[in-house]
């Protein structure tokens, strides 16, 4: 698959013709909405850690792991996301 950085005015799907509005993305590479969403996980995760009791008792104890793991792999989205834009970088 080829990255291209030029995209096409207008799209043909039947018969109707879309155009592209001329507006630049707000993230190409997806790093600022990974790290956005990576610290969401965190907060959550020590949001909950005082209610650890309470969570055990009420057998919900997964929603601190599910904040965990959510942080652990956004870690690695992120990682991939910053790889992918050096290496579009070097292009």
């Amino acid at each position: 698959m080829e990255i291209r950085d030029e995209q096409p005015r207008q799209h043909e799907i039947g018969n109707r013709t879309y155009v592209v509005a001329d507006v630049e993305p707000l993230d190409v590479d997806g790093v600022r909405t990974v790290e956005i969403g990576v610290g969401l996980w965190l907060v959550a995760f020590v949001a909950l850690l005082p209610f650890y009791g309470n969570l055990e008792e009420a057998g919900r104890l997964w929603w601190l792991w599910t904040c965990l793991a959510g942080f652990g792999l956004g870690l690695l989205g992120l990682e991939y996301c910053r790889r992918r834009r050096r290496a579009r970088g070097r292009r």
